[in-house]
C-alpha cells in the first residue's frame, strides 16, 4: 500500500474546498494500490468551512491557524502534521485545484519512472479556455506543457506537488520566511541545489483558475517606484511583526 499524506490550506472558499477534497477522493478511487490521509489547514476561516468538511469528510485531519499564516506558512504548519505519519508521499494541493480522476495515478508513474527520487509537478488549465495555468516552468518562467517523455523544470508552481519521502528527507519543508508566495520557487531552488531533478507529470493534473501569483514588487507591468514601495512596505510590515513577538516574547519570561 502506497501512502500519501495530502496537505491543503483553506481560507474562506467553503465551495471550492469541499469540490477540491470531492475531486481528490475520486481520483483516489481510481489509483491503484494508494492510501491517503488528507490534513487541511483551516486558517481562520468564517465561512463555516471546517463544518462542512468535517460533515463530508470527517477522517479529514483539520488544523487550525489564526487567519495570519496565508499559503506558505499555513503548508509549512500543516506539513510537519503530515510529518507525523510519516507517509511514503506528500502531495500539496491548493483547495482551487480540482484534479481529473486519472491524476494521481499519472503523477505517480512519473513518480516510478525516475525511482521515486525526484519531484514530480502536476500542470493544470483553465475550466474557461483550457489554457495552461500552473506547472513546471523553465528558467525564463515560461509554463511546460505535458508530454509522454517527462520533462525537467526548473521552477514550479505548488498547485499541485507530489514530494516523495526521500526528497523531503534532503530538503525538508517550506522555508517559513516566505509569508504567502514564493516559497514553492523557493523550495524548487533548494532542491536542486541537493542534485534533486524536478519534473513535469506525463499528463495534465486538473484545472485551476489563473490568478496573481506573484507579490505586486514582482510584477513587471508595475511601475519601478510602486513595485519598489510595495517592496519596501512588505519588509517594513515583516520588521514590526518580528518587533512585536519579541515584545511578546519578553513580556511573558518577565
Amino acid at each position: 500500500m502506497i501512502t500519501i499524506g495530502v496537505i491543503i490550506t483553506c481560507f474562506n472558499r467553503r465551495e471550492k474546498t469541499i469540490r477540491c477534497l470531492t475531486l481528490l477522493h475520486n481520483a483516489a478511487k481510481k489509483a491503484i494500490n494508494v492510501k491517503l490521509d488528507i490534513f487541511l489547514l483551516d486558517d481562520g476561516c468564517t465561512d463555516e468551512t471546517d463544518e462542512a468538511v468535517t460533515k463530508l469528510f470527517p477522517n479529514i485531519n483539520i488544523i487550525k491557524g489564526d487567519g495570519n499564516l496565508f499559503w506558505n506558512r499555513g503548508m509549512n504548519k500543516v506539513w510537519k502534521e503530515a510529518c507525523k505519519i510519516n507517509p511514503d508521499f506528500y502531495l500539496w494541493l491548493n483547495d482551487d485545484t480540482f484534479l481529473f480522476e486519472n491524476s494521481l495515478n499519472s503523477l505517480l508513474v512519473s513518480s516510478f519512472k525516475k525511482n521515486d527520487q525526484a519531484i514530480i509537478v502536476g500542470t493544470t488549465e483553465s475550466e474557461v479556455d483550457g489554457l495552461l495555468t500552473y506547472g513546471g516552468r523553465k528558467e525564463s518562467i515560461e509554463l511546460l506543457k505535458p508530454t509522454v517523455d517527462l520533462q525537467e523544470c526548473y521552477h514550479f508552481n505548488g498547485n499541485v506537488v507530489l514530494i516523495p519521502k526521500s526528497v523531503f528527507q534532503k530538503v525538508g519543508y517550506l522555508d517559513n520566511t516566505f509569508h504567502h508566495a514564493i516559497g514553492d520557487f523557493d523550495y524548487g531552488l533548494r532542491a536542486r541545489k541537493q542534485n534533486i531533478k524536478l519534473f513535469v507529470s506525463s499528463s495534465v493534473s486538473g484545472t485551476c483558475e489563473h490568478h496573481n501569483y506573484f507579490p505586486k514588487w514582482c510584477q513587471a507591468e508595475n511601475p519601478l517606484n510602486k513595485r519598489l514601495a510595495a517592496l519596501y512596505t512588505s519588509r517594513l510590515n515583516a520588521f514590526k511583526n518580528a518587533i512585536l513577538s519579541l515584545k511578546s516574547m519578553n513580556s511573558t519570561i518577565l
